[in-house]
């Protein structure tokens, strides 16, 4: 687990309320305890409630934003794009009430790259979340797909949540475990 880190927010700031998925603008001089840094973005706790900012408001949180996470900004290998490259990328990408990545929660059930006729690719991937009702769904989805599509050779990207099968503990990878002390 992460440590927590109380600071007031240095402007007007926008997030986005967990678990409802609504957005929303916090004042600055809101106090916020910072809960989570994953994955390009934080969540804070304020205002009785969570919140999910993004990497782009880090300045508000008077933090300088995190080194982006996807191996698109760092050496990315040539040549055609391949499926571990897509795990990897996948693999940047929080629920932000969980501090596993998607991958290691079992959240991803599927994935696919189809060549598309001028050399880069369509990547599909389906996905779950651990429960039906949560509103992050789409911020979650979102940020897959952002994060696909900054990937050399990814002309488009689709992220679908699924529902079938319902998602269930057992789903969580080793990795995971070891982070959540399932073990």
């Amino acid at each position: 687990m992460q440590n927590v880190t109380s600071v007031e927010l240095a402007r007007d700031c926008e997030a986005i309320q967990i678990p409802g998925g609504t957005s929303v603008t916090l004042p600055a001089g809101t106090p916020v305890d910072i809960t989570q840094t994953l994955g390009g973005t934080y969540t804070v706790h304020a205002q009785g409630g969570l919140y999910r900012i993004a990497a782009k408001d880090a300045d508000a949180l008077r933090i300088q934003p995190a080194a982006a996470e996807s191996p698109a900004a760092g050496s990315v290998p040539s040549g055609p794009l391949g499926e571990k490259l897509i795990w990897e990328t996948l693999k940047t990408c929080y629920d932000p009430e969980i501090p596993v990545n998607i991958v290691d929660l079992g959240l991803v059930y599927d994935l696919h790259i189809e060549p598309r006729p001028g050399g880069n690719s369509l990547v599909s991937v389906k996905m779950t979340l651990t429960a039906p009702g949560c509103g992050m769904g789409a911020t979650i989805a979102g940020d897959a797909q952002q994060k696909l599509l900054y990937l050399p050779g990814v002309e488009e990207a689709v992220v679908e949540i699924v529902w079938d099968p319902p998602w269930h503990q057992s789903m969580i990878t080793e990795q995971g475990r070891k982070i959540l002390g399932l073990e």
